[in-house]
């Protein structure tokens, strides 16, 4: 089966019922958890961002806790983890500066954590890409917002 486009679903849901749309955005929830996550972002947490993004703060300092420490490996696999719901959270958020304030909470995280990823060159290279990712979204924010967040990534560490 082939997937409609983005504009024939939305012409399509130009005519159906408030309660037809009610039923497919339960059941669209119903199927996967990114779906529920999103529509639980849209209802609840859209209008206070920040609270969103210190609630989104805490659940990454959580999950650094929370890293088995036993070898890089199992360091590595968890960082990217942490990366990739991060980056999931990121993509709910249409908000520039919530991309901009999460990824460099996870930088700070992940040069605070401890063992040091300087001794490994797998984490030193993400660290170093995170930080470009970095400076290139607060290029596109207002000029104000800009000056702040460059002061914040001069004080990371090999920024």
């Amino acid at each position: 089966m082939k997937a409609a486009t983005l504009a024939q679903l939305k012409q399509e849901l130009k005519f159906r019922s408030s309660e037809d749309l009610e039923a497919l955005c339960l059941r669209l929830a119903r199927f996967k958890k990114e779906n529920k996550e999103l529509l639980t972002y849209l209802l609840f947490e859209a209008e206070d961002e920040a609270a969103y993004t210190e609630h989104i703060k805490e659940f990454i300092s959580q999950r650094f806790e929370e890293i088995n420490t036993d070898s890089f490996y199992y360091i590595k696999k968890s960082v990217r983890k942490i990366l990739r719901e991060t980056k999931k959270f990121i993509r709910y958020s249409p908000v520039k500066e919530t991309e901009v304030e999460l990824l460099l909470h996870f930088c700070y995280e992940l040069w605070e954590f401890k063992p040091s990823i300087r001794a490994n060159t797998t984490l030193m290279n993400l660290y170093g890409r995170q930080i470009a990712l970095v400076r290139k979204k607060v290029g596109t924010l207002h000029e104000d917002l800009q000056f702040d967040y460059m002061l914040e990534i001069e004080n990371l560490p090999l920024n």
